[in-house]
């Protein structure tokens, strides 16, 4: 049998590699498939280099990582949030690159009003985070990010220890803010299989932003009870099953959009 498809997973704002925690051995486990974990310019292991203020700059930067890869043929794309956003760009105007895409608590502007894409209760919190120490900013990405106490307080030191070793600079998390406020939908929506995947507790991004992209795009939607905006970090398992499982079944629309069963793990509330 052929290998599968390599999977490429994309994280969010200010995010990169390291924190998608336990999901790319979940999914490899899951899929049988190798997983890619690029960073974004700006995050990571490219810190020092300056985030592009626009969707299609950041997949620019992104393809050219992935260079190698792709001359194989092309890939599976789970992303997060501005992640998500990339994704889609990447899948509308290189379609011969991505075999299809899962999206995980994504929004776009023009499906849904800024209030909703970044709760306004939350931006106080986050004007906070542009000035505060690493370990203060990210004890306060945690609690506008995760439900789960003891899954906060499980990853909260290895989260500060990456900041310290590559510090996302405030100028690239404005960069890259400003990206994700003006990314619009496609004029056409991408033709590859695609799932999305929704937190309904997400506190930073309303769950409506996902509804409003299923209903645009008729993609089907996986919605999970009890998790906040980081579903990798708060149920990786419950995540890494439900891409696995739509994957197998892609070209099955009937079953691409069954409802997943739910298990909630130790430290749910």
């Amino acid at each position: 049998m052929p290998e599968p498809r390599p999977w490429v997973l994309l994280r969010g704002l200010g995010r990169e590699a390291r924190h998608w925690g336990s999901l790319p051995g979940l999914l490899a486990a899951a899929t049988g498939s190798r997983i890619y974990t690029p960073d974004l310019p700006g995050n990571g292991r490219l810190w020092r280099q300056p985030s592009a203020s626009s969707i299609a700059g950041q997949l620019g930067q992104l393809r050219q990582q992935l260079a190698t890869t792709l001359r194989h043929g092309p890939v599976q794309v789970l992303a997060i949030s501005l992640g998500g956003m990339v994704a889609l760009e990447w899948a509308t105007h290189h379609p011969e690159e991505v075999a299809s895409l899962a999206l995980v608590n994504t929004s776009l502007a023009g499906l849904a009003p800024p209030w909703q894409r970044l709760r306004w209760q939350r931006y106080p919190a986050l004007l906070r985070l542009l000035w505060q120490d690493t370990a203060m900013r990210e004890h306060g990405i945690l609690q506008i990010t995760s439900n789960l106490p003891a899954r906060r307080q499980a990853v909260l030191h290895d989260w500060q220890q990456w900041q310290q070793a590559c510090p996302v600079s405030a100028s690239n998390l404005l960069r890259q803010l400003a990206a994700a406020a003006r990314y619009r939908p496609p004029a056409a929506w991408p033709r590859c299989p695609a799932i999305l995947l929704n937190s309904q507790q997400d506190q930073l991004v309303h769950p409506r932003c996902s509804q409003r992209l299923a209903h645009a795009s008729g993609w089907p939607l996986r919605l999970h009870p009890y998790a906040g905006h980081d579903l990798a970090l708060d149920d990786p398992l419950w995540l890494a099953q439900q891409v696995a499982g739509w994957a197998r079944h892609a070209a099955e629309p009937a079953l691409a959009i069954a409802p997943g069963e739910y298990a909630a793990p130790p430290g749910a509330r």
